[in-house]
Formats: C-alpha cells, sequence, structure tokens
C-alpha cells in the first residue's frame, strides 16, 4: 500500500505539468496567428 501511495504522489506533479504545458502551448499557438492576422492585415504591396 506504501509502494501505491509513494508512486501516486510521485505522478501526480507530471500529469499536472503536462496539462499545464499543453494549455500553454496553445495560448502560444493562438497568440501566434493574431500576430500573423495583424501582419497580413497590415501589409503593404
Amino acid at each position: 500500500m506504501k509502494r501505491v501511495l509513494i508512486t501516486t504522489l510521485t505522478l501526480l506533479p507530471l500529469l499536472c505539468a503536462c496539462n499545464t504545458m499543453e494549455g500553454a502551448g496553445q495560448d502560444i499557438q493562438k497568440g501566434g496567428e493574431k500576430l500573423e492576422r495583424s501582419a497580413e492585415k497590415h501589409k503593404s504591396y
């Protein structure tokens, strides 16, 4: 039982970090898309 508890407590922060990094990646991607649209809008020919 002790081993299961230790394993769970060890893996829990790793799983939370994965979700955090995924969310950060999505935010960065959306920011890049907005920047790209703005550049296209203000591009001079």
